[in-house]
This record gives structure tokens, C-alpha cells and sequence, in this order.
């Protein structure tokens, strides 16, 4: 029997350019073991997309793009969480 499960996927942006490098990201796959361990930072030196962009182009879809961040006059250069996420979803089949 095929089963349609959902994979999402973090990717964090140096700049809310689609194109800009990936510096950080997870991925949670509804399509894995119920005991495999789930994706996230650290886990590679080497993100599994090189930008929003190139996920796009292997199936992923966009649900949520990062609103601009507003940084008062003098915290411009303050440092804080990373403002340019970007959820991303897509299905994939499973075989039982």
C-alpha cells in the first residue's frame, strides 16, 4: 500500500535573497522509521541545499517566507537569532 507522508524542511538564509547561501537548517521526515533520528544543524557541515532556490527546484514547496526584519536606528549590527527562515514542505510516497 503507498502512503503519502510530509517532509518539512528549515533552511535559515544569510539574506532573504532566495538565491543566498544556507547557513542553517532541519529537516523533520514524516516519511521516516518512527525511531530515526530527525536532520538539524550540526548534524553536517555541508547543508543538504546550497539555497532556498535549489530546494525549490528538487520539490520542495514554500509555506512560510521571513518577514524583514526591523532593526532600530543603532542595533543594526546587534546580533540575535536568525531572521531569514523559510519553511518548506513537501510529500513524498511511502511503500508498506
Amino acid at each position: 500500500m503507498n502512503e503519502t507522508r510530509q517532509q518539512i524542511l528549515f533552511l535559515h538564509s544569510t539574506t532573504p535573497d532566495l538565491k543566498s547561501p544556507v547557513i542553517a537548517w532541519s529537516l523533520y521526515d514524516g516519511a521516516a522509521p518512527e525511531d530515526a533520528l530527525q536532520m538539524n544543524t550540526g548534524d553536517s557541515s555541508v547543508p543538504p541545499y546550497k539555497s532556498v532556490l535549489h530546494a525549490m527546484r528538487e520539490g520542495w514547496n514554500v509555506l512560510q517566507i521571513p518577514a524583514l526584519p526591523h532593526y532600530p536606528a543603532g542595533q543594526e549590527h546587534d546580533t540575535g537569532h536568525l531572521p531569514y527562515e523559510y519553511v518548506m514542505e513537501r510529500k513524498v510516497l511511502v511503500h508498506e
